[in-house]
């Protein structure tokens, strides 16, 4: 069973995309080894979906490839 990362040590960023008015707001945690926790900005004491890197990574490089 795999163990629940020490999320207290995660260093949070928030989303370039979001701004300071109020508005749904995405923080990732990038320094822990292996995962990339995932939160609301707007509740960090709430809960955080956990994706491992590779999966992370994937998502990202989806994201940023243009569309035709």
């Amino acid at each position: 069973m795999p163990t629940t990362p020490d999320l207290s040590v995660a260093t949070w960023r928030k989303s370039s995309y979001s701004n300071n008015d109020g508005g749904n707001c995405v923080e990732v945690a990038d320094n822990l080894p292996d995962v990339v926790p995932v939160r609301d900005s707007k509740n960090p004491d709430g809960p955080a979906l956990i994706f491992p890197s590779r999966s992370w990574a994937a998502f990202i490089a989806t994201l940023k490839t243009p569309t035709a």
